[in-house]
């Protein structure tokens, strides 16, 4: 069975608009072809959203496996693919969120989920625990950024991911605006077809 597992990013949820746009692209494919999917709430805590979706992924031994990870979630997406040798879509990946969430140290409040909580350098420790220093596979990795990312330095991603599948558009944003477009080619990877 083919399992996609999409990872949403900092301060976001499963209802997020890449999340739900890739879910309505496999709810239509034929019963033939469309792959299991599964978008977890993930903890705020980077240690406990691991936790709990290896633990998950741990049941699905037997799946071939791609993630989908957007921000933070291309980060966590990384770290689980490297330990399960799957595959992965990144999508305008943090590559260092351990420094790029710093100025957002403190009070925050999730706009998808209401939770409150305080981001601390103990979620940092966390991060930079699970950093993967270079892939194994680069072939496994379907790298998605656009050089309008007003967030993150696609430079970083390119440069990380090389010798992976990558796809650079130019403008665009952090929210990767124009996700919907590219899904077919998401799901190509994933090794679906749409007969």
């Amino acid at each position: 069975m083919t399992t996609i597992v999409y990872l949403h990013g900092f301060n976001s949820g499963p209802t997020s608009i890449k999340a739900q746009a890739l879910g309505r692209a496999i709810a239509a494919l034929p019963d033939s072809s469309r792959p299991e999917y599964f978008v977890p709430r993930l903890h705020h805590h980077p240690a406990a959203a691991m936790r709990a979706v290896t633990a998950w992924l741990q049941t699905r031994e037997d799946a071939a496996l791609t993630l989908v990870g957007s921000s933070l979630g291309g980060y966590y997406a990384t770290h689980l693919a490297e330990r399960f040798a799957a595959k992965a879509v990144l999508i305008n990946p943090a590559i260092h969120p351990y420094d790029d969430l710093l100025p957002y140290l403190g009070s925050q409040t999730n706009p998808y989920t209401l939770e409150r909580y305080d981001l601390t350098q103990g979620h940092f420790a966390e991060l930079e625990a699970m950093r993967v220093p270079r892939i194994a596979v680069p072939e496994r990795y379907l790298l998605l950024v656009q050089s309008g990312d007003e967030l993150l330095d696609w430079r970083e991603a390119v440069a990380f991911y090389a010798g992976a599948w990558q796809f650079v558009e130019g403008g665009g944003d952090h929210a990767f605006s124009s996700f919907a477009l590219r899904i077919p080619a998401v799901l190509r990877f994933a090794g679906i077809t749409s007969t």
